[in-house]
């Protein structure tokens, strides 16, 4: 075997590790997880009715989501408020 065939056969080989990586979802724990985008939480309203806070790039958002629209219904304050405790 020539050099130059034992050095293709290293790059088809190495190109086929690297799509099997990405084919089986292993080379996601190489990508950065910080997401500009988050849903914080979602509540069904019954009949394909949903509120869903979503929070984007350190701001926060209530949208109404049904099976044909998505509307802003208001911006929210930057952090949840902390519900209290009472003392006993």
């Amino acid at each position: 075997m020539t050099n130059s065939t034992l050095a293709a056969l290293i790059v088809l080989a190495g190109m086929a590790v690297f799509a099997w990586l990405v084919r089986t979802g292993r080379m996601g724990r190489f990508a950065p997880k910080a997401s500009a985008i988050s849903v914080e939480t979602a509540t069904s309203l019954g009949d394909r009715r949903q509120l869903v806070i979503v929070g984007v790039e350190g701001r926060r958002y209530l949208i109404g989501l049904t099976q044909t629209q998505v509307a802003l219904l208001t911006e929210l304050d930057p952090t949840p408020p902390v519900p209290e405790v009472p003392q006993v």
